[in-house]
């Protein structure tokens, strides 16, 4: 195992994750200081997810042609200039086109990232090495909101520090090599519903976990304003949830590498559909600062637990492909998520987040208890 080109890999996503920590909830507060309606900004949020579709069929092309390693500096540069627009460019539609573009973008990232980091570490230390990576990358994510608070929302300057980190990262990439190598085939679709047959859990847990990500850093902080929360204070309690799923990684992943991996993974959908529905009831209490952190852990829990499996599944081109796959299905969440909840929360209630988390997280909890559904899982931990 390579230390250096896992801890550079590592912290070149870690940086993708910072910066949508700054540009996502950014964009959302700046719609909704422009008058737009939930289901408007709901939209907005689910743009990326079309993008992720393509970028999903395109990466395997890009990295055959490019290399896996010239692909990740590429589309990280796109990204940065994607997010220069938005400063450059504040129209509704012009900004539905840039989050089109930051969805193909950073699709094709995560997808070489999160293999050649899965295909890098040995699997007796599999569960702690990714969850190092899933805490770093939500660790990222809580520092957005907080340099956010700190800059302010007012300027543009949170969109220029979104795009200097997104070049940072791009040339931090430029210092390692040894990716995973990708024929044309490698990641192209095919076998999509072969993987959501044999991996029901997985699959929908990374629906699920795509849609709390985005709703997390684009309408928790609507959702929270709107019932009486501070500005200041709505993007500290989203910075919570964050902290939730960073700090909590670790030790979820070390267990991982002791007990049944997938006995930990039914739990923590569990938690996450207690917490869910424990969420209005705590709103306007003390209580609700433990109930962000749990909130957050156990998806961010079931993200890290499915990264893992997934890694101790698939190899090569196979863990390529399945990681496109992973992508596919986290455009659904992306677009499903944000969509689904902004309408139910304009039209139905105005808890309409939680009431679809606690609604997914239920659907993960009957998948999981079906027998079969972790077959094709060949190796577990026990």
């Amino acid at each position: 195992m390579n230390w250096k080109t896992y801890a550079v890999v590592t912290s070149a996503v870690v940086i993708v994750g910072l910066a949508l920590g700054v540009t996502l909830p950014l964009v959302s507060l700046r719609l909704h200081e422009w008058g737009y309606s939930t289901f408007a900004i709901g939209v907005m949020a689910g743009m990326p997810a079309v993008g992720i579709v393509l970028g999903s069929r395109m990466s395997s092309r890009l990295a055959g042609r490019l290399g896996s390693e010239n692909t990740l500096r590429l589309v990280m540069a796109c990204s940065a200039v994607s997010v220069a627009l938005l400063a450059i460019w504040p129209s509704y539609p012009v900004w539905l086109l840039l989050r089109l573009v930051l969805g193909i973008s950073l699709t094709v990232t995560f997808i070489l990232g999160e293999s050649w980091i899965n295909q890098e570490v040995i699997d007796r230390l599999r569960g702690r090495l990714v969850a190092i990576y899933g805490s770093g990358f939500a660790l990222s994510q809580l520092c957005g909101p907080l340099l956010l608070g700190l800059i302010g929302t007012e300027a543009d300057s949170g969109f220029w520090l979104a795009t200097g980190l997104l070049v940072f990262g791009s040339l931090m990439l430029m210092t390692v090599s040894g990716a995973p190598v990708v024929d044309a085939t490698a990641a192209d679709g095919r076998g999509f519903r072969k993987f959501v047959r044999q991996l029901p859990a997985i699959a929908w847990a990374m629906v699920l976990f795509a849609g709390f990500e985005t709703m997390t850093l684009t309408l928790l902080p609507v959702y929270l304003i709107r019932e009486g929360f501070a500005q200041q204070l709505a993007l500290i309690m989203v910075s919570t949830v964050v902290v939730g799923d960073a700090v909590l990684q670790v030790p979820v992943g070390a267990l991982a590498d002791r007990i049944s991996r997938t006995a930990l993974f039914k739990f923590c959908g569990l938690m996450l559909l207690l917490s869910s529905l424990a969420l209005p009831f705590a709103l306007h209490t003390v209580l609700v600062w433990p109930v962000l952190v749990l909130f957050g852990a156990s998806a961010g829990a079931l993200y890290t637990l499915s990264i893992i499996l997934v890694g101790q599944r698939y190899r090569d081109d196979e863990l390529v492909r399945a990681n496109a796959h992973i992508a596919m299905l986290w455009g659904l969440g992306c677009l499903l998520g944000p969509m689904l909840t902004g309408a139910v929360s304009q039209w139905m209630t105005g808890h309409a987040l939680p009431i679809m988390m606690a609604i997914a997280a239920l659907i993960f909890v009957l998948l999981a208890r079906r027998p079969g559904a972790f077959d094709a899982v060949t190796v577990d931990r026990v």
